[in-house]
């Protein structure tokens, strides 16, 4: 039995961005006739449904606690802060795309982590907007 992860064909690199020019655009017209299930309001859930909301979709988020809350975001924000290397040790999109992989004992999808690496700089700057108070220096880098 094979399992089919649904994620685009390619070079790794090219994978998402590929991707993204080769699917269909939905008409503006018609984005109320979807409903979108967003399943936890965590960083990037609440950010997902609070985004697509703003494009026009109906949101439905769903949370197992009596409230939103940022559950395990604050762990994640150390890690994704790497993309952007303000302290100049090293960081990296490649090095946040192999710490992940390996962090995840190889069992993660590369090409899905890959695109989170790509992209996690405009994750941060698109979080920032919305009012998520990382951990920052007193300069005020990100830590």
């Amino acid at each position: 039995m094979k399992f089919d992860s649904k994620t685009p064909g390619g070079l790794l690199e090219d994978k998402w961005s590929k991707h993204i020019f080769d699917i269909k655009l939905v008409n503006p017209s018609n984005k109320r006739k979807f409903e979108i299930i967003v399943v936890g309001t965590g960083l990037a859930g609440a950010s997902a449904a609070a985004t697509l909301a703003e494009l026009g979709y109906n949101i439905k988020a769903f949370c197992f606690q009596d409230s939103p809350r940022r559950a395990h975001s604050i762990a994640a924000q150390g890690g994704i802060n790497a993309a952007k290397n303000y302290q100049n040790d090293g960081d990296s999109v490649y090095r946040l795309f192999y710490d992940t992989i390996k962090g995840g004992d190889y069992r993660s999808r590369e090409a899905n982590v890959y695109r989170l690496a790509e992209v996690s700089e405009n994750i941060i700057d698109q979080c920032v907007a919305q009012g998520v108070p990382f951990a920052r220096e007193y300069g005020g880098l990100l830590r």
